[in-house]
């Protein structure tokens, strides 16, 4: 029997009508509510079915423990959070450098949060821009770092061709409108410029384990949840030519520490870790199979 129409839905990235439900995600960070994750079978994505419209979603990330806005460092995760951040700033950085074979560019950051990449980006010579929605992250970017971001809605008057580089940092998966906003970073690259793209990977060793607790789901707030091959599917048919994929190690401990809490273990940080550890050693030979991965592309 054939579905009902509107029993349908279409899958964000290839328009497939064959997505199915894959499993129930509940709202750890916020309201305590649960989410339906869909599936589709053609390119491998997973999306939060029913999320808030843009204009309602604020205040699921309303919260003192939603770090990437409010940069709190109450509890142990969160402190441990800021520990490695400094390593994870400069690696980003010296990746940006190597990718664009640049000492010395314009970079934007999109969902740049706190404001710690583009201050980063701008004490090392680069003329860095950041672009962030949430108004109170935006006023915690300029007493803490010094550093003035954009609102969203300066997003698309931002000149053509004017950045070298444009990261965006675990926040594709936010993204109501996936393929006009990749149609505006395609405008504002330089002709040689490239994007980096940071997204979780719900097909690593850790999602794979945690299933429904997998912390990187974070409904509602992620919309989408990639696995590789649906990375691959968006960028080519957004434009882009995919040049580098890049683990991001550190995501499997923190993703694991947290997924451990919201399965409800004893002894969390202790399995979480070791999790972490376990899922970054049999990615070593396999890194698409990592828990965060960097997509690097060109237009």
């Amino acid at each position: 029997m054939n579905p009902s129409p509107e029993s349908i839905i279409t899958c964000p990235v290839c328009n497939s009508d064959q997505t199915h439900f894959a499993l129930k995600v509940k709202d750890h960070s916020v309201s305590g509510e649960y989410f339906d994750v869909f599936e589709c079978p053609r390119c491998s994505l997973r999306f939060t079915k029913n999320p808030p419209a843009s204009e309602n979603i604020g205040v699921y990330y309303e919260s003192e423990d939603y770090i990437s806005h409010s940069n709190t460092r109450k509890g142990i995760l969160n402190g441990m959070y800021h520990l490695v951040r400094t390593r994870t700033l400069a690696n980003k950085y010296s990746l940006l450098k190597k990718a664009t074979e640049l000492t010395l560019g314009h970079h934007l950051d999109i969902g740049a949060g706190t404001g710690a990449f583009v201050q980063f980006m701008n004490k090392h010579g680069w003329k860095s821009s950041g672009i962030e929605p949430d108004e109170k992250a935006r006023n915690l970017a300029l007493t803490q770092h010094q550093t003035k971001l954009l609102p969203a809605e300066a997003f698309n008057s931002l000149l053509p061709e004017s950045f070298d580089a444009v990261s965006m940092w675990h926040v594709l998966e936010h993204v109501h409108s996936l393929y006009p906003y990749l149609e505006q970073i395609k405008k504002i690259l330089k002709p040689n410029g490239l994007v980096f793209i940071a997204v979780p990977n719900y097909t690593s060793y850790d999602g794979m384990k945690y299933g429904a607790d997998w912390a990187a789901y974070d409904v509602p707030r992620h919309l989408y949840h990639f696995s590789p091959a649906s990375m691959k599917w968006l960028l080519r048919a957004a434009g882009f030519q995919l040049k580098d994929m890049v683990p991001m190690w550190w995501d499997s401990f923190y993703i694991s520490l947290l997924s451990e809490k919201y399965a409800g273990s004893q002894a969390s940080l202790l399995k979480g870790f070791f999790s972490g550890l376990v899922s970054n050693m049999k990615t070593l030979k396999e890194e698409e199979r990592c828990s965060s991965l960097i997509y690097i592309a060109s237009v």
